[in-house]
């Protein structure tokens, strides 16, 4: 058995791609526009992945949009999406300084926590041994839930 992607509905998706891609920093590797079935599938993938994922050989995330409006409630009902960073630091402030909250600060050097427009609860870990605790980090507290 291998994993292949997590399946994420998005509201909008125009906002749910400006999260992912330019905040986040995952990359578009492929994309399914269904008329019949009114709705359209990204595949989004962490930037290490990208080749690979081309080929099926790494996980995906997959934003389904519908094209008719539905309301989507929760985002946290299935757990949460995690991702290692190179710097757990420079990560989260490169999130806040594109006005996302940091809902759980790295105050450890080692997790933090996001959430995406629609709600869906992202997990942030330090890749390798956790980083020196540092401020602002060090003294934030959590903000909403996580």
């Amino acid at each position: 058995m291998k994993y292949l992607h997590t399946m994420v509905r998005v509201a909008d998706l125009d906002a749910s791609l400006d999260f992912y891609c330019n905040k986040l920093g995952l990359q578009e590797v492929s994309r399914v526009e269904n008329e019949a079935g009114r709705f359209t599938l990204v595949f989004l993938c962490a930037p290490d992945d990208v080749e690979a994922a081309r080929t099926n050989k790494a996980p995906t995330i997959e934003l389904t949009f519908n094209w008719d409006p539905e309301e989507y409630g929760g985002g946290r009902n299935f757990g949460h999406l995690a991702y290692a960073v190179d710097d757990i630091y420079a990560a989260c402030q490169r999130l806040m300084d594109g006005g996302v909250t940091i809902n759980r600060p790295p105050r450890d050097g080692r997790m933090a926590f996001v959430r995406s427009p629609d709600n869906v609860s992202i997990e942030l870990l330090q890749k390798g041994p956790a980083l020196a605790p540092a401020e602002p980090w060090a003294s934030m507290p959590n903000t909403g839930v996580w």
